[in-house]
């Protein structure tokens, strides 16, 4: 077993859309864990967490996803808002997989998800962990910030490109040397899908209440919670 191995992809043909997973359920026997990538251009699942699975699923059953719009999901209609669709991706994944209740690993917009599946369907959710989770509201900062600007404008102008890319993994990472080209080139490759170009993922956050979470009752989950 290597940290890297990716399994062959499993797909979950839910009504709303079909969405795109690796499980790695034969290696660990513990609680499952569900990690949901953010969403900066070109993320996926297996590309944001492939250095964190090998480690987690020696314990555990661990599953990672596309979100819709990203990776090899399919994009969702989004009549209660961004969020809610998103949510409820990862919860037709769960079904799929036979999962009643998993720990969430949210990043950036993964963890607005994993928020919004905890409010919406809280028996299903045991732990949160959030990573610079989304889902607030600034009061000492600028919103958005110049991260998510850079995120909003990326499909703008002449649309993708490797610059742009640059600027926008720049304020994602601590040590720029993590970065590499072959990673850029991925990335650029897979955001620059004609589907995903026709249907930017995130060119509509924020646009409904739902998506609003300091007003959704934050306060009321019972999931134990870290922070990062």
């Amino acid at each position: 077993m290597t940290d890297t191995l990716a399994p062959e992809s499993r797909f979950a043909d839910a009504a709303d859309g079909r969405v795109h997973y690796h499980s790695w359920d034969s290696w660990g026997e513990g609680p499952a864990i569900i990690l949901i990538h953010g969403g900066g251009p070109g993320a996926y699942g297996y590309s944001n967490y492939r250095k964190n699975i090998g480690p987690l699923s020696r314990r555990n059953r661990v599953i990672v996803l596309d979100l819709p719009g990203y990776g090899q999901s399919a994009p969702r209609a989004q009549p209660d808002g961004l969020i809610v669709a998103l949510a409820n991706s990862v919860r037709d994944v769960m079904d799929h997989a036979g999962i009643e209740t998993a720990s969430l690993v949210g990043n950036s917009l993964g963890g607005m998800t994993s928020l919004r599946l905890a409010l919406d369907t809280p028996e299903r959710v045991d732990k949160l962990i959030l990573m610079g989770p989304g889902g607030g509201l600034p009061t000492l900062s600028p919103f958005p910030t110049e991260g998510l600007q850079r995120m909003l404008d990326f499909y703008g102008g002449e649309g993708p490109t490797l610059e742009k890319l640059a600027r926008v993994t720049d304020l994602l990472v601590y040590d720029r040397s993590s970065i590499t080209s072959e990673l850029l080139e991925e990335r650029l490759r897979i955001a620059s899908l004609p589907e995903t170009v026709a249907n930017p993922p995130l060119r509509t956050l924020m646009a409904h209440p739902k998506d609003h979470l300091w007003k959704q009752g934050l306060e009321r989950l019972a999931s134990p919670t870290l922070i990062v």
